[in-house]
């Protein structure tokens, strides 16, 4: 089992990753470019870091070639490994599969491949890393012959994140530090190195390496769609080898990286049964069971210390039953089981969007606003005093003041454990509910962008000094 890298674990140590681009499949989502002209197609380096957002389905990360019969790619099987494959004229060049499996959604991977077809090695010339260790393939397949041209680097089309000869195999999540060295086969340590704590981290490495002819470096610094300077896929490596995207806009450009790892859901847990969507950050929820069963979703990080904020927009509460949003403690315990009774169950805090009603357990709090479709719901969460605090559009339940305490109501913890993690509830067994969940990363247009004291987060409303945006630079200093 091969681990994502969480980060932020010492951040005073070294390079910080400001941006990813959020792939979302259902929006068929890639970057494109076709070489200017051909360069060295027998040696060359691809490196970037990954957080998988969904686990089901072949996702291509990186792909070039002009039709199936002449390509060479690395993609994501549909049973979670990795694989890497080369055909020439329909003929296979290289193909080897079944590397470790990455189903875990809660971090940054870090991928190198490194290919030298010149090396009179025959193992060397085709090697791919994953967080700096060498992975061993169940399959070895083909290895290619010395000095072997592969589709890579050659005058064709090249796509990150779909298959070049089909529009297919989309990948879904979020991609930073996209390195193509042209004419090298480099390392995983010429991208990045083992810190203090033993975790892989990126390096400053963009004027260390020498990218070559077609060689490029995408750090997502713009939002502009055009292949330009100011473009989305601009090329920062001074080669001048910028990419264009297809069907992305500003919103894709966030600050979930390998340095700074933001929640998002986790579609990971067994009692999910909702629809995943934009990198973990909305959820469609599934129709399954009979009342009062419903369907629950919960946040990947866990808290027991520390202040919190977080916003909400469901698009669609979804007609009968009740959608209810709030917070889980049941979860980091692995207890909870279907049907929570309109969340009687202790260790659960529901705000309920028809009546406004605020529950811990079965405990009826009091009521605040009632909220419905494209409401930004605000969740305050003081895990250091133990209380809590929710608002609608800007506006704080019960005159609540979270900076101070003010009218905030008293989080009891339970025997579950003691963590908390956001969540969704929702009794219905007929009607869906669309939810956009904002832990700093936002999918929807804000129009006035606020940021946590530390200055991490995209929130629409201004947040409570002294709360913090759920990531894992704020996780290391106040979690």
């Amino acid at each position: 089992m091969v681990y994502p890298v969480i980060g932020g674990r010492d951040p005073s140590e070294g390079y910080d990753v400001s941006n990813s681009l959020r792939f979302n499949d259902d929006d068929s989502q890639y970057m494109y470019k076709t070489p200017g002209s051909a360069s060295n197609q027998r040696t060359w380096t691809f490196s970037c870091w990954f957080k998988r957002s969904v686990m089901g389905g072949a996702m291509n990360i990186w792909t070039a070639g002009a039709d199936v019969q002449n390509r060479c790619h690395i993609d994501i099987n549909s049973s979670g490994t990795f694989q890497v494959e080369a055909k020439n004229s329909n003929s296979t060049v290289l193909k080897h599969e079944g590397g470790p499996y990455l189903k875990d959604s809660t971090g940054h991977y870090h991928i190198v491949w490194r290919v030298d077809t010149t090396d009179g090695t025959a193992g060397n010339r085709s090697r791919v890393y994953i967080n700096g260790e060498q992975v061993t393939f169940s399959s070895t397949g083909t290895t290619p012959n010395q000095n072997t041209d592969m589709a890579v680097n050659d005058d064709v089309l090249h796509r990150i994140g779909a298959r070049t000869w089909a529009d297919e195999n989309y990948f879904d999540g979020y991609v930073s530090e996209v390195h193509f060295v042209d004419g090298s086969a480099l390392a995983p340590t010429s991208f990045a190195k083992t810190d203090s704590n033993g975790a892989w981290v990126p390096i400053d490495c963009k004027d260390d390496l020498t990218y070559g002819t077609n060689g490029f470096y995408l750090e997502f610094k713009q939002t502009g769609t055009s292949a330009n300077s100011s473009g989305i896929g601009a090329d920062t490596s001074g080669e001048d080898n910028h990419w264009s995207v297809d069907n992305f806009a500003s919103k894709d450009v966030v600050t979930d990286t390998c340095t700074n790892n933001f929640m998002t859901l986790n579609n990971l847990f067994t009692n999910t049964r909702g629809t995943f969507r934009e990198g973990l950050t909305q959820v469609t929820t599934g129709v399954q069971g009979s009342a009062p069963y419903g369907q629950v979703e919960f946040g990947n990080m866990f808290l027991n210390s520390g202040k919190w904020y977080w916003e909400v927009r469901p698009t669609t509460v979804g007609g009968g039953g009740s959608l209810g949003l709030g917070m889980s403690e049941r979860a980091y315990s692995g207890t909870y089981i279907n049907g929570h009774n309109n969340g009687g169950s202790s260790g659960n805090v529901r705000y309920n969007h028809a009546n406004g009603q605020i529950n811990m357990g079965a405990t009826d709090l009091g009521d605040g606003a009632t909220y419905t479709d494209n409401d930004i719901i605000m969740f305050a969460i003081d895990l250091d005093n133990s209380k809590f605090s929710t608002g609608k559009n800007g506006t704080w339940n019960n005159s609540q003041d979270p900076a101070n305490g003010t009218n905030a109501w008293t989080l009891t913890a339970t025997s579950y454990g003691d963590y908390w993690t956001p969540w969704l509830s929702k009794d219905d067994t007929s009607n869906n509910a669309t939810v956009d969940f904002n832990f700093g990363n936002p999918q929807f247009a804000i129009s006035s962008a606020q940021a946590d004291d530390n200055g991490y987060g995209r929130f629409e409303y201004d947040v409570p000094a002294g709360f913090y945006a759920i990531c894992s630079k704020n996780i290391a200093q106040y979690g």
